[in-house]
């Protein structure tokens, strides 16, 4: 049997810890980053997607940050693509892969793959998207009627997932269930210890809450400015994600700054909720309960990552 490269992942909720914790364990054991944040892949989104700066990077490379333009169509299928290019890049330079982030739908189809779907239809989720301007919750019921299983597992609020979902209901004629049974393409070639932080729900809303205050006070808004001054239109992708989204309605005058803030907190608990219920489904994740910045919990996975990496 050909040998198997190890593969360290640290997963886990928005503001867990989990950009410390990572350059902590490459730094340790001469590894690189592979980014599975969803929003940081994208150029110019900064300060609301929690970047680290160049100069904080400890000389680490750092891959798939930066990538795409806003306007781009960057799919959970692209990264998987690009992201097994960039864990094929690292082994073969004797280093580490270190993947990181919490958009647990990237890592899943990184790892496990993605069932053989039809191709993006633009022209449906047009109409779907219009649908659901006129009608919050249009889009979950038609997958309830459709495909009620997968619509069990899709929260009402994920429209990407739910969209994608009734797409594939259309265009396959059959039920996305069926489809995704047809088979994964999963990950080969490697071994994988996959690190779940899991905080205080608390303790973490608490940091979620200070984090948001900051994100405005550096310039959150500022940034937005200045990226629809590049000719980015407000529908782009990125501006959808939390806290770009609230500054876009408060620079549009639909809400204020003060509310903005307040929308962008509330939302942030909640999306943080959302990504702990996901990971908790996740096979073999070995749970850590607290922050990965916590020198404690920090040197309980470093002597874990170290012992796996010695089997």
């Amino acid at each position: 049997m050909p040998q198997k490269h190890p593969l360290i992942v640290i997963a886990g909720p928005t503001g867990s810890g989990k950009s410390e914790l990572s350059l902590r364990i490459a730094s340790r054991f001469d590894g690189e980053i592979l980014n599975c944040d969803s929003i940081q892949i994208y150029r110019f989104f900064n300060v609301g997607a929690a970047k680290l700066p160049e100069n904080d990077r400890c000389c680490i490379p750092h891959h798939l940050i930066d990538v795409a333009d806003p306007d781009e169509v960057f799919t959970a299928g692209d990264f998987a693509r690009r992201g097994r290019e960039v864990l094929h890049d690292i082994v073969q330079r004797g280093k580490l892969p270190v993947v990181v982030g919490g958009t647990g739908f990237y890592l899943r189809a990184l790892l496990d793959g993605l069932a053989p779907g039809p191709q993006r239809d633009d022209v449906l989720r047009a109409r779907l998207a219009a649908r659901e301007q006129v009608r919050a919750g249009s889009i979950h019921r038609i997958l309830r009627r459709l495909d009620p299983s997968t619509a069990a597992r899709i929260h009402p609020n994920d429209l990407p997932k739910a969209a994608r979902a009734v797409e594939i209901c259309l265009s396959a004629r059959q039920s996305a269930s069926a489809v995704f049974a047809a088979g994964r393409d999963a990950l080969e070639g490697f071994r994988v210890l996959k690190v779940g932080l899991f905080p205080d729900r608390d303790r973490l809303y608490q940091r979620l809450e200070e984090r948001m205050e900051k994100m405005f006070e550096a310039g959150l808004m500022e940034e937005t400015r200045s990226i629809l001054a590049r000719g980015f239109e407000p529908s782009a992708k990125p501006f959808e994600s939390i806290g770009y989204k609230q500054a876009l309605q408060a620079i549009q005058g639909e809400i204020s700054p003060r509310d903005a803030l307040f929308y962008a907190r509330r939302e942030t608990r909640r999306y943080a909720k959302r990504q702990m219920t996901w990971f908790r489904q996740e096979s073999n994740l070995q749970v850590f309960p607290g922050f990965g910045d916590d020198p404690v919990v920090a040197s309980a996975i470093e002597e874990r990552v170290e012992a796996f990496l010695l089997t």
